[in-house]
């Protein structure tokens, strides 16, 4: 695994908000601990932005001659991916010290590692960051979500951080994508089916290898069964259902198109019905 895993938070990083100011001790355990859909949904979101040295590694490769993307990347986004990854860890290990984190996640990252490279990105610059602009849509929506479902205080306030931070993370890669597709004049078509094949990508495998490792420390005891991976789906889905912001992320997904205003009114009412259908 990286340095970075080990490595304690800089006072120098240009953090918005530090770890270290979140007082875990305050946390009331007795509103989460009895929540198995939180901690499945804490501890492989952990295990995913706490490997953000790859991603990184790898856009950092892929925009080389683009100063201002690869500092942003290493100087910023960086940092606050692995923030999020740190906080959550320490969220789940503070509710759950008998999970074995270092380990399911030791076990988590020989895997993912091997399957994060530059063979996934898209085969242009402007349509990988129309890509990026999809993983920061999710990502946001999903810190909302989780943040509206939870009324445990400290998970509130991290959740908080995170979410404003995946928002903001969308609207630095919404500003490249504006300056390459200027470069690149990309259609729309390709636009599209960037996004559509984004979209398809979160909700593919990655996940699932992330909860297969949860699941193997937190029951030793038991055999993993791809049942357990689609019970836990139902009930994301039925957090989902009550929770998740179908217009934000509508919005953002539909941005990088650039749409008329007119056409934006005539396709959202039929997306909306879609998403809430999809989400069951």
């Amino acid at each position: 695994m990286p340095d970075s895993y080990a490595q304690a938070e800089s006072p120098a990083a240009p953090l918005p908000w530090r770890l270290a100011d979140i007082d875990l001790t305050a946390i009331d355990r007795e509103r989460v601990r009895s929540d198995e859909t939180l901690f499945y949904l804490l501890a492989t979101s952990s295990f995913v932005e706490i490997a953000s040295a790859l991603y990184t590694r790898n856009l950092s490769a892929y925009y080389a001659s683009d100063e201002g993307v690869l500092e942003w990347l290493n100087g910023y986004w960086e940092q606050e991916e692995i923030q999020h990854g740190r906080a959550l860890r320490a969220y789940v290990q503070a509710v759950w010290p008998e999970f074995d984190w270092e380990a399911a996640n030791a076990a988590f990252y020989a895997e993912y590692a091997a399957r994060c490279t530059l063979e996934e990105f898209e085969p242009t610059p402007a349509l990988e960051l129309v890509a990026r602009c999809v993983v920061e849509t999710s990502t946001a929506t999903f810190y909302r979500t989780v943040h509206q479902y939870t009324d445990e205080p400290v998970l509130k306030e991290i959740t908080g951080h995170i979410k404003s931070d995946e928002v903001r993370h969308y609207s630095h890669f919404y500003k490249f994508y504006q300056q390459h597709h200027a470069r690149e004049r990309v259609g729309r078509s390709k636009s599209m089916r960037a996004i559509v094949r984004r979209v398809i990508e979160v909700a593919n495998d990655d996940g699932l290898i992330a909860f297969r490792h949860a699941f193997a420390y937190r029951y030793p005891q038991r055999v993993f069964e791809r049942r357990h991976y689609d019970a836990f789906l139902g009930d994301v889905r039925r957090i989902m259902r009550r929770h998740f912001p179908v217009e934000m992320a509508l919005k953002m997904l539909l941005k990088p198109l650039y749409l008329p205003a007119r056409l934006q009114r005539v396709v959202l009412p039929p997306l909306r019905v879609a998403t809430r259908l999809v989400l069951g």
